[in-house]
């Protein structure tokens, strides 16, 4: 029998510790950057092989952004979910989307394809930064 130990568990802890002192995505440059003014030595390529393996695992959210950058947050939803992003701010909100989930699963059917996953994110503005470019303009 073979364990696999997950590496790096102080890393991964001080990059827990920063997510959860957000509520938004964060790049991995921003996340290093953030660990670094904490006082942090480790590494940008240390924090983008943690994060990727935390997201693998279902430990973090991702998103891409408009240029096509991975970013993380902290999961608060276990479960299948999708987000609606600011573009503006970052606020995120977790959203189910049961009627999504319909669609795909009909159209993987019609197509013949079984163990189907899927990812929707939705960026738009949210209310404050709406009223804010409302006020503005």
């Amino acid at each position: 029998m073979v364990v696999t130990q997950r590496r790096n568990t102080a890393q991964r802890a001080a990059i827990l510790d920063v997510l959860a002192g957000t509520e938004e995505f964060l790049s991995a440059q921003d996340l290093h950057a953030a660990l670094r003014a904490s006082g942090s030595t480790i590494g940008l390529a240390t924090v983008y092989r943690a994060l990727q393996e935390m997201a693998a695992g279902g430990d973090l959210d991702t998103v891409r952004n408009a240029t096509g950058e991975v970013l993380y947050r902290q999961c608060e939803q276990p479960a299948h979910h999708h987000h609606l992003v600011c573009r503006r701010c970052g606020r995120t909100q977790e959203v189910e989307a049961p009627q999504v989930e319909r669609w795909a699963r009909s159209i993987a059917a019609q197509y013949g394809y079984t163990d189907i996953d899927h990812e929707v994110e939705l960026f738009g503005l949210c209310a404050a930064c709406s009223a804010a470019a409302a006020d503005a303009g």
